[in-house]
């Protein structure tokens, strides 16, 4: 098999900031969890992956949804341009930090 870099996985929610000021997206970390495990039983099948980007570093406009959907690891207020990091944004780091999945 070739060489294969996976680009833009991701999934979207309509993420809202809660009453303690962050973003708790538990299904955003399942489905990238679900993803990365998957990813990982792939190489050890054999399979060359070079790279895996998650859609995406922050929330942003979507040619199919506007914004009315999410699907970044960063939220994105678009009235002030805030930038509050999701629970999936610092679970993401935690993974890249110390280079395994924790539970």
């Amino acid at each position: 098999l070739p060489p294969i870099i996976i680009t833009e996985n991701g999934v979207a929610f309509k993420d809202e900031v809660s009453a303690d000021g962050k973003v708790h997206d538990p299904r955003r970390i399942d489905y990238l969890k679900q993803h990365f495990i998957q990813t990982r039983l792939a190489m050890l099948d054999g399979v060359d992956v070079r790279g895996y980007m998650v859609w995406s570093l922050m929330d942003n406009f979507e040619w199919g949804h506007g914004f009315s959907k999410r699907f970044g690891l960063t939220y994105t207020d678009y009235t002030t341009q805030k930038r509050i990091v999701k629970d999936s944004g610092e679970w993401y780091a935690e993974i890249i930090q110390k280079n395994e999945i924790s539970d």
